[in-house]
């Protein structure tokens, strides 16, 4: 069978092939995208085809609800989220089935089994209702307003890879790797970020998941992240922050 993953964390993308690899020999992984318009393309294509997408419901550019609108989807969708309240009763409810974060490997296994016996498709309106009326979560920033030399810059929270303390100031740097000044400390900015994508990995700095590439192990029981963009300074985590950042990474 052969399997897109739509997944715009790159750990829990390579986490969800090793998976593959390790538990079904007659899978195989044709196509990675991380993005609305990068899986949108990848479908769209008459050259690629699959059978089963695992699809994580908040991407880079939006939800992934949007895929269906610009796309008709004929594969079975595996719907992946950090989060047990949402769209979980909409997907339980037909033959779509849902992946929790970290993905269980039993888990893993029932919602392959139930693609291999499912002739049905994604209801595109119980996506849409359940995504919609998603409350549970609590309200952080989604936005901040930050200076560029004579400029106010409304930048979006996705945008940011990281924010980092030096020689007194706060910085904000972007996926495009411009950096901004913003006048919040760490300790309200990590207030206001969603912990489910931004970890304070040490006092001086707060990193997002989609900008961790690897992580190195150091002497003394310290992590150092390999991020993009590639950071000037070095970034590691605290010693007393390694176990819960581990715990994070497998949310």
């Amino acid at each position: 069978m052969k399997v897109l993953i739509v997944e715009d964390e790159i750990m829990a993308q390579k986490s969800l092939m090793r998976a593959l690899s390790q538990n079904f020999s007659d899978i195989e992984v044709v196509g990675t995208a991380t993005s609305v318009k990068g899986a949108v393309a990848w479908l769209k294509d008459a050259s690629n085809q699959a059978d089963i997408i695992f699809m994580d419901v908040e991407l880079s550019d939006g939800i992934c609800f949007e895929i269906f609108r610009q796309v008709d989807v004929q594969a079975k969708v595996i719907m992946t989220t950090a989060y047990d309240s949402y769209a979980l009763k909409a997907f339980e409810a037909g033959s779509v089935d849902y992946l929790l974060k970290p993905v269980d490997a039993e888990h893993l296994k029932r919602a392959v089994a139930r693609c291999r016996m499912s002739g049905g498709r994604i209801d595109v309106e119980a996506l849409a209702r359940a995504l919609d009326g998603s409350h549970d979560k609590k309200d952080y920033k989604e936005r901040y307003i930050v200076r560029f030399n004579d400029r106010i810059v409304p930048l979006q929270t996705s945008n940011i890879a990281y924010v980092y303390s030096e020689d007194k100031n706060n910085y904000l740097v972007t996926f495009d790797d411009h950096k901004y000044v913003i006048d919040s400390s760490l300790d309200i900015i990590g207030e206001e970020l969603d912990p489910d994508y931004f970890f304070r990995v040490s006092r001086g700095c707060i990193v997002s998941m989609k900008a961790i590439d690897t992580i190195v192990k150091q002497m003394g029981g310290r992590l150092r992240i390999v991020a993009h963009p590639a950071p000037s300074f070095d970034m590691t985590v605290s010693r007393s922050r390694v176990e819960d950042f581990l715990k994070w990474l497998e949310r």
